[in-house]
């Protein structure tokens, strides 16, 4: 049966417009149509984000390349996704007043940098600072993989669900963050905590780029771990000097 497009008035046949994607129900906008609507979408947010979630710890880097290559429909949005976790693990971060350095050493470093104040910073803008740390690592792979036939975007799509990776690894090492908060473990607990991230990039990489032996595959991440620490701290310094020009 022809369909007239209630959106573009395009002639179709089917359930959805083959011009514009709009569907070919649409019901009446009442509480029978808004409770469906909240159904639905409350049960597709959950499914997508626990889909990925599963995904990213049983076969992380097969499930990215798929998705990249079309397989998109279970997950939730990758940059959605890493928005979601890095909110939650900023809010956790910001209530439970985490700080990586000992409360007993002195407020402002040497660089004159308020540790209270820092801090307070990073858990109000984790999701931002979480964002702003997406480019630089695809920076990193994308030099060290250079060879693999990926562009940019599609490498920063990888590394957008890397960050979402890590973000579930760190929300489930959480109550270890609060249990040595402000102690002088915090700086070993945090480096052991970079290291899974590394072991998890590695894995996620040794079956993204599949093609590549195990050995390859971790000479190349730890040439885009190193990297990607040179940008952070390239950066670091840019802005240092940026706002001590004020």
């Amino acid at each position: 049966m022809k369909v007239t497009c209630k959106n573009c008035n395009h002639i179709y046949s089917g359930h959805y417009c083959s011009n514009c994607g709009q569907t070919a129900e649409t019901h009446r906008l009442n509480f029978h149509f808004l409770w469906h609507e909240i159904r639905h979408s409350l049960f597709h947010f959950d499914e997508g984000i626990l889909y990925s979630g599963k995904q990213l710890f049983t076969r992380p880097g097969h499930t990215i390349r798929e998705f990249i290559e079309g397989k998109r429909i279970k997950h939730l949005k990758p940059i959605s996704l890493v928005i979601i976790l890095a909110s939650l693990y900023g809010f956790m971060y910001h209530y439970f007043h985490i700080s990586f350095v000992e409360t007993t050493v002195q407020r402002t470093t040497e660089t004159g940098i308020d540790n209270v104040k820092f801090n307070e910073w990073m858990g109000t803008h984790y999701a931002w600072t979480t964002l702003l740390m997406i480019p630089l690592y695809t920076i990193g792979t994308s030099i060290a993989f250079r060879k693999q036939g990926y562009n940019l975007v599609e490498y920063f799509i990888l590394n957008t669900f890397k960050a979402s990776q890590k973000l579930f690894v760190h929300i489930a090492l959480f109550p270890l963050l609060n249990h040595f908060n402000g102690t002088h473990s915090m700086q070993t607990l945090s480096l052991v905590i970079y290291l899974i991230d590394v072991v998890f990039i590695y894995w996620t990489n040794a079956q993204f780029f599949n093609k590549l032996s195990l050995k390859k595959s971790l000479l190349l991440t730890l040439l885009s771990q190193l990297i990607f620490l040179s940008c952070l701290i390239s950066l670091i310094i840019v802005v240092d000097l940026i706002l001590k020009s004020f």
